[in-house]
């Protein structure tokens, strides 16, 4: 039996990917080209664009990860809204459709979906929602339709990941922005009061959580997080630690999308799968900036 990846060139998806292969044979399906690796069979496909293969892999699957979407809170692009539903909606309820009910089906939600934490207390699955934004408003549409094969019966676990964070992040999140920043010799953006937190997730432990949680078929909704909140000025300063220069920061308003405070409530992650992510900031951040290519020489930065 083969597990389907969908998503699978994207930051998550490509260290998921490799984890698997670990494990068995892995069908990988994306828009974009993949590298070939061995155990993997790629697939390059949209999964709204009509293709066989498609529907008969994830119907074939012996568990599946769909993490294929249109990421991005603060897209800046005129279409914006139309993509997120497409992508995230539309493509969410093609794999509902496709996927049998018993099969184990893991779902990437977006912790984005609270708005932020209340009154300084970890974000329970439990919670009232409270989506700022389009991004937002597009996952809690994904969950939705989620909670509809819940309720009648189906497999799927729907996962709230926090800001994760490794090589291979997206250019449009903050921690990359910084180093790309340092590197080029300009001050770091932040958004914001520099006191504002974000529970940061490794990469890794993200998609070692996703396995766990199909091969226990866990069902429902489950945050996939740390539980720590770092504040964005201890970001920052771990980025210019990592690339030897000192701090140097300029602030900016914050997206209105963006959120004061993230912070995962990790009970019931423990209780599916016995263990919880601990991020090693410093050398998360190690890790990020040693997978990065330098495009240009480190200089002072000049704010």
């Amino acid at each position: 039996m083969v597990a389907v990846v969908t998503g699978a060139a994207g930051f998550i998806g490509t260290v998921l990917v490799e984890k698997l292969t670990r494990r068995g044979p892995v069908l990988a399906i994306d828009r974009l080209p993949m590298t070939r690796r061995p155990g993997v069979t790629a697939l390059t496909a949209d999964l709204l664009g009509q293709d066989p293969g498609v529907a008969a892999a994830l119907s074939q699957a012996s568990a599946v990860y769909h993490l294929a979407g249109c990421p991005d809170v603060r897209d800046p692009r005129p279409d914006a809204e139309q993509r997120r539903y497409r992508d995230n909606v539309l493509a969410t309820a093609a794999v509902l459709t496709w996927v049998p009910p018993d099969v184990p089906l893991v779902v990437t939600s977006s912790s984005s979906v609270y708005g932020g934490t209340r009154d300084g207390r970890p974000s329970a699955e439990t919670d009232r929602l409270n989506p700022r934004g389009g991004y937002a408003r597009s996952k809690l549409l994904v969950e939705r339709l989620c909670d509809a094969r819940l309720q009648s019966g189906g497999a799927v676990a729907i996962v709230r990941p926090f800001t994760v964070a490794g090589e291979g992040q997206r250019p449009g999140m903050a921690l990359a922005q910084w180093i790309s920043a340092v590197r080029s010799g300009r001050p770091l953006r932040l958004l914001g009061d520099p006191e504002r937190t974000r529970d940061i997730t490794d990469v890794r432990h993200v998609a070692d959580a996703l396995i766990d949680l199909a091969d226990r078929g866990a069902h429902g909704t489950v945050n996939v997080g740390t539980g720590v909140g770092h504040p964005l000025r201890e970001l920052a300063a771990a980025v210019c630690a990592s690339l030897g220069v000192e701090l140097c920061t300029v602030l900016d308003r914050p997206h209105p999308a963006e959120v004061t405070h993230t912070l995962a409530d990790t009970r019931k992650l423990r209780e599916l799968i016995g263990w919880v992510p601990h991020t090693d900031l410093a050398a998360l951040i190690a890790r990020q900036v040693a997978a990065t290519e330098a495009v240009a020489a480190t200089r002072p930065c000049v704010a």
